[in-house]
Order: structure tokens, then C-alpha cells, then sequence
């Protein structure tokens, strides 16, 4: 008689525990073990325990190859699901075998576990284990379908609501119930005040900051405060939510005739504009992509749209400043150069509808499209085509943790009849069609920080932190890709045998529409593969935090971004009033509606998972695992580097601290 030791980790989340019969049978290489109950004296699998059992055998059944795990019910007590976190198993020999599970079980389910090393396809040799792998993957291909969203842009996952997502790739209980109560009570607030759904129009500037009395946060008071200074200005498009937008001006579009006598008075003294190109000072913002998208009627009427042009200029205080808009691509008379120096209500107009057109391509392109829904076809992709035991589904699931459900239940807020995209200045349709025109121009170098501000010209531009952040992470992340990827695949030819590897990577291309953008439609060598997973990890937990984290700081205070602007932009100077501005602004129903996804949106949450964390053990191998810790001492030497730098700033870029970075999109 042998004897083989269970210790059953039931996981620590709300409800995770059961009342019900847990059972388990040994499959090894030489036979069976038939199904046994585990019970001990007391209550068995509550929440945040381990338990040890003891299974035995009349004799060894050779190399252990799977646990399945099954649940009875107890008595007559309703469906109990468990969460099972993981069963190691020491057998007879003296072999101590990780059983990853993570996920939740429910009556009548059967779940087979695989333990030991990663494996890759073509490293199978039990006819079992072969079997099992094929079986796994199409029980998941069956779960995980794909589904056009819209013509030219990614697909998405089939699931019609977030209930119908299988439990492991759902939000937990008490994230759920925390985000409702959220939501629930910001409702409450502006419903008893009388705001949800009203169409006055704001009367004053201080009724603005009433939006909310209590949910400000020292960013959002600072942008209310700050908001008309134009160095404040510029620097948003460095270290606000959408920093990827400016570029370099060598020389200025045929389509934006700014003249030398225009700029002199605000470049530093005995400068031209000529020189300060040269010297690379001079930087532009040009949003022609959203040129002729048809906008929503409002009250039979198109919302304006201001697909303008911005030049902004380095001077010898390293301050970037705004100096030239045109807010429409064709010069005209009807279409004039704003300065800094025309009167103050036209300027500020000029650089509120810049920042208008900004906010439409920030929240629908780089940040729904170019984070939340490329990770969705990452995501799909993995699930698909990755066993669990693959060594890259290990690396990559937890990097798409609740992005299945955040995105299933965004596209019905977002993108729904009365969702927030149908009341921009775009609507819904134009919304969609910006991602489709961003979506063609999307590039593989685009995606890869250091090729994108290489193209933008950006290397030696001052105080630009989300560059100076970014790129020490895209570091740390590339070297940690570096080690597992190698360790796993340390030749060309391993990369090139693995079936399952080539097939996600072609399904990606597929259904990411990434045709003709220099993506990787197969991979042929071990740096291709550590290319991309580099830019799997860093989309999905960097990016999505630089392009979310600060979207209720800045965009709280309506004239500092808005989504929405009523009345069309001035088309000759010395027209315009505050009260013009006032009525410009969203009306007092609008703004709280996008005030209040702003604050959801941008809220911290209690079971986050931060980049560097992974709570669930998955690997086996010792080498995996001391390359996590590595990488987790590099985060944190990372986080006490920019918490230093922040001391010394007037406005702390924080959005990059490894702190405030999630593992995945959850949010």
C-alpha cells in the first residue's frame, strides 16, 4: 500500500469555499487511482484554507499525469460553487507536483488537472496526455468564440452579457458588488440633487465645480485652477491621458500657413521659427484623420467638429507652449489662425475645441480600441489556442484577467443606442468611424514605445515623463519576456515546431485585422516572439494605465476636456465670451453623465493585481519562479525611482508607478 499526500488550497475570494463532497481521482502513467472523497473531521474547503488528505493506493501508478477534480451536493443545499486554487501532490516517490486549477467548480463538473513543467505541443508522448491537450482545446474553442464588432475594426468575443462569460475570466463577487456600489452611489448623489438628466445649461464656472461635492481628487482640483495657463496646456499632450498624439514639425503642412511674424512675439527672444524647427522646438498636433466624419444632430442641427491643427514650441524655461491653432484642415477666412495673443475667451475656445476633438480620439481610439479591445483579441487568442499547461498560456492569462467581462459589459455602455459614445460630439456611428480610420493607421512600430517616439521625434524633448516611465518599463517588461521565452524556447526551431504557438499568433493577426502593419502573421525566431509578448504585456498593464488612470483628473473639469461641445468654434476674432464658453459646455445632464463614468472609470478598486504580481501560482520550475522575483525587485527599485522624482515636481506624473499599474485591463 502506498500512499499519495494532497494539500488543497481553496482560494481566498468572496464565497470561495463549499459545503459540498469534493472528489478526486489519480491518473498516472501505469494506472489509476478510481475516484475518492476528501474528507476530513470539521469543516473541509472554506475560504482561504488548505487542506491535506491522503489518498491510498495499492501501488504506485507511475508518473502522476492528472487530477480530475469533481463536486457532489450536500444534502439539499443549493448549487455552492468552490474555488479551487491549486492541489499539490506528493507522491509515493517523493515528488512534489504543482496542480494549477484557478477557477471555479460547480456540481456535476469534472475538471482535469495538469501538473508538472510546462510543456509545448511537440514535447507530449503519453497517448493520455496528448489526448487531453487536443480535448482541452476544443472544449475551450467551443466556450471562446470570435464575433465582428464592426467592419475595419477587431473582433470581440461572442458573449451577448457578462453572465454568459465562463466564472474564471469574470469579474469576483466582491469586485462586482464593490463596482455596483459604486455606481449606485454616485447615482444617488446627482439624482437627489437633481442633475441626472437635466438640460439646464451652467450659469457660472463655480456651478461647474459642484458637479461633485465630495469625489474630487488633488489632480482635479489642480486642473480646475490651472486649466487657462497655456504651459499647462502643453504639457497635458506630454503627460496627460493621451500622450501619444504630437510629433516632431520639421516643417509646417502646406495646410497651415503660420507665418513668422505670427509666432515671434511668443518665441524666446532673437528665435525664428525656421531656427527653432531646425533645432527641433517646434512640435505639431494635427487630428486630419477625423476630417469629414459626419457628427450627431442635435436639435436638427451637426455638432461642430474641429479635426485643427496645434503647434506647440519648446522654449529655454523647457516648457512646451501652444502657439498657433487652426481648427480646421483648409485655411480660410472663415477658418483664421488663433494666437495667444487674440482675446482671451477666442483663445481659450481655440485650445477647448483642440481638446475636444482630443478627448473623441483619446477615450475611442487609444484607449478603447488601441488598449481594451486589441487585448480582448489577445485574450480570445490565448484561451483558444493555449493549453493550460502551455508555458505562454502560464505567462500570458493573467494579463487578461476580468478584460473579458470589462469589455462585454463596456460595449453596452459605450457603445450602446444611450450610451456615452451616442452623446459626443461624433455620436456613435462618427465614434466608430474614427477607430476604423485610426485602426488602418495603425503600425507594429506604432505599438512599440521605443520605435514610437523614435517616429515621433520625441527622444531629447524636456520633462516628458510618460516617455522617461515608459520606456524603463518597457525595459524591465522586455527583459523579464526575454528570460521565460528563452528558457522555454532557447532555439529558432522550437519556436518554429509549436503548432499552438503559430496558430495564436495567426489568429491574432486575423482577427486583430493587422494585415499590411507589419505585424507578425507567424513567428520564425525567439526575438520575433519576445518582440510581441513585450508588447502583449506592456499594452495591456502600461499603456492602458497611462491612457485610463487620469481620465477623472483631467477631464473632471469640463473646459478642460470634454467629449462634447455645443456650439460651433468662433470664426472671427473678438466675438466671443465667457458666457460663450459656458454655453458651449456640455448641459448639466451630459456633464454629470460623463463626470460620473469618469469617477468609475478612474476609482481604485480593492482586489487589483498590480503589474509584477501573480497571486495564482501557475509555474512549476524554480527557474520561472525566480524570474518573477527578479522582475517584481525591478519594479520596486522602479517605483522608489519615479516616487523620488515625483517630490520635486509641481504636478507628480504618478500614472506609471508600478503601484498604480494593473496586470490587466479590469477597468
Amino acid at each position: 500500500m502506498v500512499e499519495y499526500k494532497l494539500q488543497v488550497t481553496t482560494g481566498d475570494m468572496k464565497n470561495g469555499g463549499t459545503w459540498d463532497h469534493v472528489f478526486i481521482t489519480l491518473f498516472g502513467a501505469e494506472g489509476q487511482k478510481e475516484r475518492t472523497e476528501l474528507d476530513n473531521f470539521g469543516p473541509d474547503f472554506t475560504t482561504g484554507t488548505t487542506g491535506t488528505y491522503t489518498i491510498k493506493s495499492n501501488s504506485s501508478l507511475g508518473k502522476l499525469l492528472l487530477v480530475k477534480v469533481e463536486k457532489d451536493p450536500f444534502i439539499f443545499f443549493p448549487e455552492d460553487e468552490w474555488y479551487c486554487s491549486k492541489i499539490v501532490v506528493t507522491t509515493p516517490e517523493g515528488e512534489v507536483i504543482l496542480f494549477p486549477c484557478n477557477r471555479w467548480i460547480s456540481r456535476g463538473e469534472h475538471v482535469e488537472l495538469r501538473g508538472g513543467r510546462a510543456m509545448k505541443v511537440f514535447e507530449e508522448e503519453h497517448p493520455l496526455l496528448i489526448d487531453h491537450r487536443k480535448n482541452e482545446l476544443m472544449h475551450k474553442q467551443s466556450m471562446y468564440k470570435w464575433k465582428v464588432l464592426a467592419e475595419g475594426l477587431p473582433d470581440m468575443n461572442h458573449f451577448v452579457d457578462e453572465s454568459e462569460i465562463p466564472a474564471e475570466m469574470r469579474y469576483s463577487q466582491a469586485k462586482l458588488k464593490e463596482k455596483l456600489n459604486t455606481k449606485s452611489i454616485v447615482g444617488a448623489e446627482l439624482k437627489l440633487r437633481g442633475m441626472i438628466g437635466s438640460m439646464e445649461n451652467w450659469e457660472t464656472f463655480e456651478d461647474l465645480k459642484k458637479i461633485f461635492l465630495f469625489k474630487k481628487t488633488p489632480m482635479s482640483e489642480y486642473v480646475t485652477e490651472h486649466w487657462k495657463e497655456d504651459d499647462f496646456y502643453g504639457s497635458q499632450f506630454l503627460n496627460g491621458i493621451n500622450p501619444n498624439v504630437i510629433k516632431r514639425c520639421s516643417e509646417l503642412p502646406p495646410n497651415f500657413p503660420v507665418t513668422e511674424e505670427m509666432v515671434k512675439p511668443f518665441l524666446d527672444e532673437g528665435a525664428s521659427l525656421k531656427r527653432e524647427m531646425e533645432k527641433g522646438n517646434i512640435f505639431l498636433y494635427d487630428q486630419k484623420k477625423m476630417e469629414g466624419i459626419p457628427t450627431r444632430v442635435y436639435d436638427g442641427e451637426p455638432l461642430p467638429l474641429t479635426p485643427g491643427l496645434c503647434l506647440f514650441y519648446v522654449n529655454t524655461e523647457k516648457k512646451l507652449m501652444p502657439i498657433a491653432i487652426q481648427l480646421h484642415q483648409q485655411p480660410s477666412e472663415q477658418n483664421p489662425i488663433f494666437l495667444p495673443s487674440d482675446p482671451e475667451t477666442d483663445w481659450l475656445l481655440a485650445k477647448m475645441f483642440i481638446k475636444n476633438a482630443d478627448a473623441m480620439d483619446h477615450e475611442a481610439v487609444h484607449h478603447l480600441m488601441c488598449t481594451h479591445f486589441i487585448a480582448e483579441v489577445y485574450a480570445i487568442a490565448t484561451l483558444r489556442c493555449f493549453p493550460v499547461i502551455h508555458p505562454l498560456y502560464k505567462l500570458l492569462i493573467p494579463h487578461f484577467r476580468d478584460t473579458l467581462d470589462i469589455n462585454t459589459g463596456g460595449r453596452k455602455i459605450l457603445l450602446g443606442p444611450d450610451g456615452i459614445f451616442a452623446t459626443t460630439s461624433l455620436g456613435c456611428e462618427g465614434m466608430i468611424e474614427l477607430m476604423r480610420r485610426s485602426h488602418t493607421e495603425t503600425t507594429y512600430s506604432s505599438v512599440c514605445l521605443p520605435e514610437n517616439i523614435t517616429a515621433r521625434g520625441l527622444e531629447s524633448i524636456p520633462n516628458f515623463y510618460y516617455r522617461d516611465d515608459g520606456l524603463k518599463l518597457w525595459t524591465i517588461i522586455n527583459s523579464f519576456v526575454k528570460a521565460v521565452v528563452e528558457y522555454y524556447y532557447p532555439t529558432d526551431t522550437e519556436v518554429h515546431k509549436d503548432t499552438e504557438l503559430q496558430e495564436w499568433i495567426s489568429e491574432i493577426f486575423t482577427h486583430g485585422l493587422l494585415e499590411n502593419k507589419g505585424f507578425p502573421a507567424c513567428f520564425h525566431t525567439t526575438e520575433e516572439l519576445i518582440r510581441f509578448i513585450t508588447v502583449v504585456i506592456f499594452t495591456v498593464s502600461v499603456q492602458h494605465a497611462a491612457v485610463n488612470n487620469g481620465q477623472f483628473d483631467y477631464h473632471y473639469w469640463m473646459p478642460n476636456g470634454t467629449l462634447l461641445l455645443h456650439k460651433p468654434p468662433p470664426t472671427t476674432k473678438g466675438q466671443t465670451s465667457m458666457k460663450t464658453i459656458l454655453e458651449s459646455l456640455p448641459n448639466v445632464g451630459e456633464a454629470v453623465a460623463f463626470s460620473a463614468l469618469l469617477w468609475i472609470l478612474s476609482n481604485k478598486y480593492t482586489d487589483n493585481v498590480h503589474l509584477g504580481e501573480y497571486p495564482e501560482e501557475r509555474f512549476d520550475e524554480p527557474a520561472p519562479k525566480q524570474m518573477i522575483k527578479e522582475f517584481q525587485a525591478e519594479l520596486s527599485y522602479l517605483g522608489e525611482e519615479i516616487a523620488y522624482r515625483n517630490l520635486q515636481l509641481e504636478v507628480p506624473y504618478t500614472y506609471l508607478h508600478p503601484d498604480n499599474i494593473e496586470s490587466s485591463i479590469t477597468i
